[in-house]
């Protein structure tokens, strides 16, 4: 290409030497810069070689000779470096021509792949809202669904604690009212074993209905009834009523209350109710037992502030796993029971400022022990 851009501008000059007293040898310039525009440095310094030999061949004296003569030698000299510099800014401009070139290439690159990355990551947020749009959704169906599952579930809990806490008093309403009328029945009949029958009918009737509607008011967050109570006159009840249960399945309950036992406030068919259910799960828990079948029940002062009550049983005990979960609601070991007699007693404890817990004889058996607050 250097050798033809030459050739060219050698025909040019041929044909300009007629009309310009000096030589014409601007064509070799632009010679020289084609060649290092399109070759670069190489062809151009090519083109700066071959148009030096042909200006020196056919444009100085002596002519058709490559010797130069003193007059033109300095203007001989001129072209080279012309040319040189010719050459040299060609070959630079096209080298920050290509450097601009690829300088844009790759930033239309750049800019290709980041478009891309934006669109990959919009399309990826894009989705993860959609994701997070329908987990939202789900989430407002599963709570809409476990809230009315906790209706369900309170209705339920209801149900079978008035079921399992009216139980004791209506099943003795039917004892009784047989005996009642069998005293009648008798010849002559029975009237004060008769009238007897009758009270405790009309005693365990009214404690039933009491007993519902105290559960109720348990689980509408009502307040209880406030009333001075003694816990020992509770305690003794509540074993004057299971006391013919306890008889029947060869069962002794043996108490040991605290004397002068500070009076406390709080609701008296509530906390009859939690000493009773821990009365029957100490007979439950006898029942089977062969050697030392005993209930014992204590009370006494726990500090300035509190009053303790125990009931102890020599049954078969509970065991860690099962103390656990003793007191969840439906809990049971029992075949015949619903698990509601210790959630229901916890809640009535801690409704009078008080706690309920379990733990473990030394030899065998369960302690169940519950706390109330003087004056709660």
């Amino acid at each position: 290409m250097a050798s033809l851009f030459v050739a060219l501008a050698l025909g040019l000059e041929k044909l300009l030497q007629g009309f310009f007293p000096y030589p014409f040898l601007f064509v070799f310039f632009a010679a020289v810069m084609a060649s290092a525009w399109f070759g670069g440095t190489g062809p151009g310094l090519f083109a700066v070689l071959l148009s030096t030999i042909a200006v020196d061949y056919f444009f100085v004296r002596p002519f058709y000779s490559l010797a130069i003569n003193a007059t033109d030698g300095s203007y001989f000299a001129a072209f080279i470096l012309c040319a040189l510099v010719a050459s040299w800014i060609s070959s630079s401009k096209r080298k920050g021509e290509e450097a601009l070139r690829e300088a844009r290439d790759q930033l239309e690159v750049r800019v290709a792949e980041r478009t891309a990355e934006l669109q990959k990551s919009n399309a990826e947020l894009q989705k993860t809202v959609g994701q997070h749009e329908r987990a939202q959704q789900a989430l407002m169906k599963t709570q809409a669904e476990l809230a009315e599952l906790s209706r369900f579930l309170t209705m339920a809990e209801l149900t079978a604690s008035i079921a399992h806490e009216v139980n004791q008093p209506l099943t003795a309403v039917a004892v009784y009212g047989r005996a009642c009328l069998e005293w009648l029945s008798a010849s002559p009949p029975n009237l004060e074993e008769a009238r007897r029958a009758a009270d405790i009918v009309i005693q365990d009737g009214t404690r039933a209905g009491t007993i519902i509607n105290r559960i109720r008011a348990l689980f509408k967050r009502q307040p209880v009834a406030q009333d001075w109570l003694n816990l020992n006159e509770i305690i003794a009840e509540s074993v004057g009523f299971m006391r013919e249960e306890a008889i029947r399945h060869r069962i002794t309950i043996r108490t040991e209350l605290a004397r002068e036992l500070p009076e406390i406030k709080g609701d008296r068919v509530q906390l009859e109710q939690v000493v009773l259910n821990l009365i029957i799960n100490a007979i439950d828990a006898l029942r089977e037992a062969r050697e030392t079948r005993e209930v014992l029940i204590t009370s006494r002062r726990e500090g300035s502030a509190e009053v303790l009550v125990s009931v102890e049983d020599s049954g078969m005990g509970v065991s860690t796993e099962i103390a656990g979960r003793i007191f969840d609601p439906f809990f049971t070991t029992k075949s015949h029971g619903i698990g509601m007699g210790l959630s229901i007693s916890r809640s009535i404890v801690e409704s009078h400022g008080g706690r309920l817990w379990t733990e473990s004889r030394p030899l065998d058996g369960a302690i169940f022990r519950f706390t109330i607050r003087v004056g709660s």
